[in-house]
């Protein structure tokens, strides 16, 4: 499976070193607005964001409604 643009822009944290830094990370994400994905085994597992996105993707409909959306608008924006 592809995952979206953001996933590849994010930084890429394994779970074991979040959980070290948690405090660190979290108020990276809340003053710089940008996510981190957390690995396992290198492979994403899930990610930190802004509550901002986080709520936007509840009012969407839940997350898997919010994926939906943004892929169907980056299909729409990058079809010829």
């Amino acid at each position: 499976m592809r995952h979206i643009g953001m996933v590849d822009a994010m930084d890429n944290k394994p779970i074991a070193e979040a959980r070290a830094n948690l405090s660190e990370l979290i108020a990276g994400v809340r003053l710089l607005r940008h996510g981190i994905t957390l690995t396992s085994r290198g492979r994403p597992q899930a990610a930190l964001v802004p509550f901002e996105l986080a709520q936007a993707a509840e009012a969407a409909g839940g997350m898997d409604a919010a994926v939906t959306i943004l892929r169907k608008s980056l299909t729409a924006t990058t079809a010829p």
